[in-house]
């Protein structure tokens, strides 16, 4: 379907509340150079911890500043946005080096970004605005790049979609969220429709996606395939991290009770990070310990 653009006043109303991130003002390929000491930062370096500085929106230890960024194996994406009257926004593509080597145009305020783990696979979201079907003008698209092929899809919310064992229609459908699977074909991600959200599971080779449960938003996959985390909607209208075994169904909720509006990642095979008040924050998948504070004035945590 067709959609309006992102309007002025919308960019202004959703860069208030994107956590604290800057926007870009540099021109094409400005975005990535290499640091102040000569060194550069390796994508494919295991093991490196990389977060975006909330205060200069750079990836720390470089000079490449982002919105929202993520990287796995070698493969880095970086979201940027260029002011006007219409702003530019662009998914930048990283080598291991942080070069840039391709770029997206995309439509909207960049919201969320993953890289699957082989670093193939690379996705992103953004609020957009001018959807008729949606009461308060806000909406999201999620897009899908494969670095191997260079297929692209801007746009996924006419992938389609099976719920309660039947094809799912309606005007209103809103993807957001991905994460991949290792093999590059498997993903979840949340759709929201006529006021819920709700967790689905997508075959990319077969451009097919279907619903497994309700109330569960911008999912994490683990490394080893077996556990999700996400956010959940508490009656009192926070949002709470949980845990899902994908084997058992079984769906615990993590150590962490404050509001936590992010995608988390995972810092290890036992351990999720995640932005809050600012700062990044890590706690137990399982449900046991407490959260701890592992850096101020952080975003978008990637562990390489």
């Amino acid at each position: 379907m067709r959609k309006g653009l992102l309007t002025l006043a919308a960019t202004l109303l959703l860069a208030g509340g994107a956590t604290g991130y800057a926007v870009w003002s540099g021109g094409p390929g400005a975005a990535v150079s290499e640091p102040r000491d000569g060194s550069r930062t390796d994508l494919s370096e295991p093991g490196r911890l990389l977060v975006r500085d909330t205060a200069t929106g750079l990836v720390r230890g470089t000079r490449t500043r982002c919105e929202r960024f993520y990287a796995a194996a070698g493969t880095g994406v970086c979201l940027t946005v260029t002011p006007g009257a219409v702003p530019g926004t662009h998914a930048l593509i990283l080598d291991r080096t942080m070069r840039e080597i391709d770029r997206i145009e995309i439509t909207g305020i960049p919201n969320r970004a993953r890289v699957s783990p082989s670093g193939r696979m690379i996705s992103w979201t953004v609020f957009v605005t001018g959807d008729s079907y949606n009461e308060n003008g806000f909406s999201t698209w999620t897009g899908i790049h494969d670095t191997r092929t260079g297929n692209t899809t801007v746009n996924m919310e006419e992938i389609p979609l099976i719920k309660d064992g039947r094809r799912y229609h309606s005007a209103d459908v809103n993807y957001w969220g991905v994460t991949f699977a290792s093999d590059d074909n498997r993903f979840y991600a949340t759709v929201s429709t006529k006021g819920r959200t709700y967790l689905v599971e997508g075959d990319y080779a077969a451009w097919e996606a279907r619903v497994l449960r309700e109330n569960a938003e911008c999912p994490s996959l683990s490394p080893d395939g077996a556990v999700l985390v996400y956010k959940k909607r508490m009656p009192a209208g926070a949002w709470r991290l949980h845990a899902l075994d994908l084997t058992t169904r079984r769906e615990t909720p993590l150590a962490e009770t404050a509001d936590v509006d992010d995608q988390a990642a995972w810092l290890d095979p036992r351990t999720v990070m995640y932005a809050k008040d600012g700062d990044i924050w890590a706690v137990p998948a399982d449900g046991t310990g407490a959260p701890r504070l592992l850096m101020k004035d952080a975003s978008s945590p990637a562990m390489t």
